[in-house]
């Protein structure tokens, strides 16, 4: 009989014996697996932490007592057991089950969170509410070992350290985030005893010294005062016994002997505690724990093999990008790389396998990442900052402070920019246009293709000033590449198809979609221009006004937010030339979060495909396109675009 199948809430779940816990973590292991291989997700972090999910809702009280998720990719086992195991297989899906928690899912879920450093913060918000409101339930923040590196841990842990109220702080300890931890609070939290090791030297040291007559008892106490003194030396607790907490561990976060009862003790201690637990990342599943970089956010796989489900017949954009880069570094040893904790995500591992020494992965710290390239900057060196969308939002005040204001020759090279798919709200790629565009002497760019894209890499080395190279999540379109990268212009965008009564001007990897609704609209008789814009800043004014005068209807399109983004750009510019006869609409992302779903639905969701763009076309002239008007062909341009979108990573 399945155990799970009885557990509808963290209730049943104190209605068992903890000798049934193995029994039960093997079934949501099992669970978890078939799931994710057959949806994707984040596995091998969720197989490592089964067991403590299971004993912190075994001892707390929750919803009433909280559990805070640093992070939150890593709650799988969490929704399990809190009534959500019949949804489980939506998970990541469109309409389904989010990826992470998600507080207008579920009461147990207290806090979102997609990216990591946020837990302890939030978590002691909750603590000092539960202080100014007079409750007395718990709040228990699970923090992993590579959140360690980001500042905004260090900042909680200070703050609460400081203020001595009850607060639990776990840290599970895995050497790893998404790639392998790095930096010294990594060698830190590495010096560990394990506890079977050192609770059997602690007996055998014990029984010695109780055999010596006379003065044995006393020398047991005085080895236990001396063991205390040098536990501190040798176990990595001192830095947070500094920062206010009592520590308490490492313990084997695997074995409920040893979690149980220790979890029940700390939970009953005043003041914050930090309890340091290992685990093993990948547990359960031989290819996750032999590849838990892979594993950490996978695609589909076979599960009897743990290889992918689908091979992508083309290569990614980030593909594409990082191997520019690495052959453009190959002619100035002045490029330097940067990556916060993502090596393998951006593509930087072939840069790191030729040139070792000029691959900076800096931990979860992506404020410092600017800045340490803002340094290198002021040097000489032309550091290229590699990162997704979301996580360069984290730093935008050393982008605009520290890079910006100098006017530093930095790369940001902007990964996953765009709609990304089942990480849903808190991963799209969705501001990066217009929080980056306001920023004085920043240019921002992005290309139509993958051709593009390596001569893009090239202009963005050459460049003298910051600069923004943004491209999507997925495999790319197949275009032809040119034997070698050539610089573009900075600020002049390409007439790719001219028009006298719509303009449809565009950026990115909407470029494309619009030329097949150009196509459409011209066979109907509509006479339709399309621009790929290329740079949201500096803009090509020119060339916009130009086809502007032109037309009688403008309709912009990009993926990101509209507020503030290329649409409103277009719009300032054709302003300031005055030009005020005609009538436009602009096309991107609304001003509400995007959630979860396959790529392609979402852009037809928000009329961000070829279909789209022409129905917003043909409601925007407000009539019925005539068959018999002037046709414009696109020629061959049309020919090397393959048909449909096949999903990457």
């Amino acid at each position: 009989m399945s155990i799970l199948k009885t557990i509808q809430s963290p209730d049943d779940l104190k209605r068992l014996s903890p000798s049934e816990f193995p029994a039960l973590c093997e079934e949501i292991r099992e669970q978890i697996i078939t799931t994710v291989s057959t949806v994707g997700g984040h596995l091998a972090s969720n197989l490592g932490v089964v067991e403590l999910t299971v004993a912190l809702h075994y001892l707390l009280k929750t919803p009433t007592d909280k559990i805070v998720w640093d992070t939150s990719n890593q709650a799988y086992t969490h929704k399990l057991l809190t009534a959500r195991r019949e949804q489980f297989h939506t998970l990541r899906q469109y309409g389904g089950l989010s990826g992470f928690t998600k507080r207008e899912e579920s009461e147990y879920d207290t806090f979102n969170a997609g990216h990591a450093g946020t837990g302890v913060s939030a978590a002691f918000g909750m603590v000092a509410a539960r202080e100014q409101l007079g409750q007395k339930h718990k709040v228990v923040c699970l923090v992993g070992d590579g959140a360690m590196t980001a500042g905004m841990t260090l900042e909680g842990l200070h703050h609460a350290g400081g203020m001595g109220k009850d607060f639990l702080v776990i840290l599970n300890d895995n050497q790893m985030s998404i790639s392998k931890n790095v930096g010294a609070i990594s060698a830190y939290l590495s010096r560990t005893i394990t506890g079977e090791f050192y609770g059997k030297v602690r007996e055998e040291t014990g029984h010695l010294l109780a055999k010596i007559p006379h003065i044995g008892p006393d020398m047991q106490k005085l080895a236990r005062r001396a063991e205390e003194l040098a536990k501190g030396a040798i176990l990595p607790g001192l830095l947070f016994e500094e920062l206010g907490f009592q520590y308490s561990g490492p313990i084997d976060g695997h074995n409920f002997e040893h979690l149980l009862p220790t979890l029940e003790n700390v939970l009953k201690m005043k003041g914050p505690v930090l309890l340091h637990v290992i685990t093993k990342k990948g547990l359960g599943y031989e290819p996750a724990m032999k590849n838990p970089v892979w594993f950490h956010a996978c695609p589909p796989f076979v599960r009897e093999t743990g290889v992918p489900a689908k091979k992508a017949v083309r290569p990614s954009y980030t593909q594409i990008a990082m191997e520019s880069l690495t052959k453009l570094a190959r002619e100035d040893k002045r490029v330097v790389a940067i990556t916060a904790a993502m090596c393998e995500g951006t593509g930087l591992t072939a840069f790191e396998k030729e040139f070792p020494d000029r691959l900076y992965d800096v931990g979860i710290a992506e404020q410092h990442a600017v800045t340490f390239a803002a340094g290198l900057a002021t040097q000489g060196l032309k550091p290229v900052v590699a990162m997704y969308s979301t996580f360069l939002q984290r730093a935008y005040d050393q982008v605009v402070h520290d890079v910006a204001t100098q006017n530093l020759p930095v790369v940001f090279c902007i990964d996953r920019g765009g709609l990304v798919a089942e990480d849903g709200t808190t991963h799209h790629g969705a501001f990066d246009y217009a929080f980056l565009r306001h920023a004085p002497n920043m240019t921002v760019m992005a290309p139509k293709d993958e051709n593009e894209l390596q001569h893009m890499m090239k202009t963005c080395l050459q460049h003298e000033g910051p600069v923004s190279l943004r491209y999507p999540r997925g495999v790319s379109l197949g275009v032809q590449i040119d034997a070698a990268p050539a610089a573009l212009p900075v600020g002049k965008g390409e007439l790719m198809k001219d028009g006298s009564e719509v303009a449809i001007i565009a950026i990115g990897v909407s470029v494309w979609q619009a030329m097949q609704a150009a196509e459409r609209l011209t066979q109907e008789g509509v006479s339709t221009a399309v621009v790929n814009a290329r740079f949201v800043k500096p803009l090509d004014h020119e060339l916009i006004a130009d086809v502007a005068k032109r037309v009688r209807y403008v309709v912009t399109v990009e993926e990101g937010c509209k507020m503030g983004g290329f649409g409103s750009a277009v719009l300032e510019s054709l302003s300031d030339a005055g030009i005020t006869d005609v009538t436009t609409k602009v096309l991107g992302l609304p001003d509400w979060y995007i959630e979860q779903g396959p790529q392609d639905l979402l852009r037809e969701r928000y009329g961000l495909t070829a279909e789209g763009i022409y129905q917003s076309v043909k409601e925007l002239i407000g009539k019925t396109p005539v068959a018999n008007r002037e046709r414009f062909s696109v020629g061959s341009v049309m020919d090397h675009l393959p048909h449909g979108d096949e999903q990457g990573s």
